[in-house]
């Protein structure tokens, strides 16, 4: 299977649509590398970054996910760096 390393970013503009965030990355977990999340305060939003070694079909589909949730915002960056596991 041919994977890549990319970073997701994503930014929670309303706190409600936080379960399901959480519920779908638990879906992908076995994909992501590490996630780091950054309360931002003064603006009420969260900014997160996950990053993932899977296929592309999967990031991609992860980010589908993500962005139809209402309050989400994401962007995807993917590296050169793609294995044959």
């Amino acid at each position: 299977m041919e994977t890549r390393v990319a970073v997701m970013g994503i930014i929670v503009e309303d706190t409600n649509a936080v379960n399901l965030l959480n519920e779908i990355l638990h879906e992908y977990s076995e994909f992501i590398i590490g996630r780091m999340g950054i309360p931002y305060k003064q603006k009420k939003i969260s900014v997160i970054s996950i990053a993932l070694d899977a296929p592309q079909n999967t990031i991609a589909a992860l980010a589908g996910k993500l962005g139809n949730i209402k309050g989400i915002s994401v962007k995807t960056a993917y590296s050169n760096v793609i294995s044959h596991d």
